[in-house]
């Protein structure tokens, strides 16, 4: 993969995990990315696994002031990836610092309108554990085996409570002027189009971007657990554009 696409420009690669991960969840991508000379900051979360007394006040907005402080402490223009719900933070951080983002990439997810949040799910003692594979459907976990189950449940972890329904409060549509690509585990773009057009204001907020691009993995909603080589290959390829 190097040899093929080694000769880009160096970039600062930002790596945001999905709830429950953390930057481990992007170790499988790490090689790959810096092979091909870019500088990767994988991220966990502010939160990520400490308990209720500890983490009750962090809020969507800390994580995404966590990414804007990675973005300021690099020089130049960076690429930011959001997996899942990371795909929300980082699409705040595009709109705290839309000068500074190259490009954005969503792994499976899309980009939020202003006033959503990540979605709802069980509080368990004052924090959001992982639900089990069980509750999700299957197009999302198809591909995942039961050795792969077992060894990435094994490392989620608790993320705050308010994280998934806090509202992300969007400002500055200069955002709208910084290219997009979706990497969709099972969704081509007429596929997501269609999907979108049931949900409005989301529909709106995709068609607000001026360069977007759509590219479907053939993959469930973990594609670096599942096809990390093909996930990797097309960040690069994103990077390139």
């Amino acid at each position: 993969m190097s040899d093929m696409l080694g000769n880009l420009a160096p970039m600062d690669i930002i790596l945001i995990p999905g709830l429950w991960l953390d930057a481990s969840s992007w170790d499988s991508i790490t090689a790959p990315l810096e092979e091909a000379g870019h500088t990767v900051h994988a991220l966990t979360m502010p939160g990520t696994g400490v308990p209720a007394p500890d983490s009750s006040d962090i809020g969507i907005g800390d994580w995404v002031d966590a990414v804007v402080a990675e973005i300021d402490a690099t020089d130049g223009a960076v690429v930011v990836v959001g997996h899942s719900g990371g795909g929300n933070v980082a699409w705040g951080a595009v709109d705290a610092r839309p000068d500074r983002v190259a490009r954005v990439v969503f792994v499976d997810t899309v980009p939020p309108p202003s006033g959503q949040g990540i979605s709802e799910f069980d509080v368990v003692d004052g924090v959001v554990p992982f639900p089990g594979w069980e509750s999700f459907d299957e197009p999302e976990v198809w591909d995942l085996d039961e050795a792969t189950r077992a060894e990435t449940a094994a490392r989620t972890a608790s993320v705050p409570a308010k994280v998934p329904t806090d509202p992300l409060q969007l400002h500055d549509d200069r955002r709208h002027k910084v290219p997009v690509t979706l990497l969709m585990g099972g969704m081509s773009e007429a596929e997501l189009r269609a999907m979108l057009g049931e949900w409005r204001p989301w529909a709106d907020a995709f068609d607000a971007i001026d360069d977007s691009e759509v590219v479907k993995l053939g993959t469930g909603h973990w594609p670096q657990f599942t096809k990390p080589d093909a996930l990797a290959r097309e960040i690069l390829a994103a990077v390139s554009r």
